[in-house]
């Protein structure tokens, strides 16, 4: 039997900690999930409400144990003992784990990481993919060190880019392929009664950093395909936004123009046309940008048609 504390918070985290639940062959080789670690509780802006962590969610749905500790101290590890975890799986957790904590579980801690490491460390890796426009990304799983992301490889896999991923989706993507690895892992684990062999990491490492809410703001300036994926790179958060001198607007989805529409001498940030078939060019430092999906400050998204329906004035004028 292998015992397995879960730490992890967010959407993608919940996915993963959702595939290995419904995993009957995890069951069926003794594998179980006994606790998990999240994120404590967060204030809802609108109504002041608590809300758990989507991670939170999941494990009181298959009545699981959840922790939610501010610090990983000695009171927590007085309450994770008594499980008896043998194995710590970790994604999307956001803490350091120190070496008194990693030393209650017989075979350490494994982490799932979105990238192809040592490139992209750190806590934006799938935004970093999508703004540098790779055309390959993939995920890790390593063994977890005191030094972030640094820890050896236990397994690594693929993922190619077609240069429509949002940050939402690809990372969605990177929650089940890594469910997918590490449900083979703990299958292998339970049946050897030890970790798979790993190997160090290789090549020059590059890190992420977090990202602010000004990073989402349009420079007009930039070429059409650096913008676009800015605009997918930041979908939720913090999102791409741009003004019309008077109000914020938000830009949800857009495209490059492959057939830009004639414009003699267009300012970036000039809004150009606007066609029924495709939707709303915008000029930029080099090429244009079709956009599909708007919002204005305080008020709810809408399509290219619906938008331009309600700012008969857009055409001509210029986002800064």
């Amino acid at each position: 039997m292998l015992k397995v504390l879960y730490a992890g918070s967010p959407k993608a985290a919940a996915i993963t900690l959702e595939y290995l639940l419904k995993n009957t062959q995890l069951a069926d080789c003794g594998v179980e999930i006994v606790g998990v670690l999240t994120n404590p509780p967060s204030m809802q802006k609108r109504h002041h409400d608590l809300i758990p962590t989507p991670v939170h969610a999941v494990a009181s749905q298959h009545e699981i144990p959840v922790f939610t500790p501010e610090h990983l101290d000695a009171e927590l590890r007085e309450k994770i003992a008594p499980l008896g975890a043998d194995l710590l799986v970790c994604f999307a957790y956001g803490h350091i784990f120190g070496p008194k904590f990693l030393g209650l579980f017989k075979f350490g801690g494994i982490n799932l990481h979105p990238s192809l490491l040592p490139k992209y460390r750190g806590c934006t890796p799938v935004p970093a993919a999508i703004l540098n426009r790779d055309e390959k990304t993939g995920i890790s799983v390593q063994k977890i060190v005191q030094e972030m992301d640094c820890g050896d490889l236990l397994v690594q896999k693929e993922i190619s880019l077609d240069f429509s991923e949002t940050a939402e989706s690809l990372l969605e993507k990177s929650a089940i392929m890594g469910a997918e690895e590490i449900a083979l892992l703990l299958v292998e684990i339970s049946k050897n009664g030890k970790l798979p062999a790993a190997k160090a990491q290789e090549g020059q490492p590059t890190y992420t950093g977090l990202i602010k809410k000004e990073d989402g703001k349009i420079d007009w300036n930039e070429s059409a395909p650096v913008i676009e994926a800015k605009i997918r790179a930041y979908t939720n958060e913090p999102g791409c936004f741009t003004s019309d001198g008077k109000t914020n607007l938000k830009i949800l989805k857009a495209q490059i123009a492959e057939n830009p529409v004639e414009a003699n001498d267009a300012v970036p940030g000039k809004v150009l046309s606007f066609d029924k078939k495709t939707g709303i060019y915008i000029a930029c430092g080099k090429g244009q940008l079709v956009v599909t999906e708007l919002q204005w400050q305080a008020k709810k998204a809408m399509n290219y048609k619906d938008f331009m329906n309600g700012s008969r004035n857009f055409i001509g004028s210029v986002l800064l």
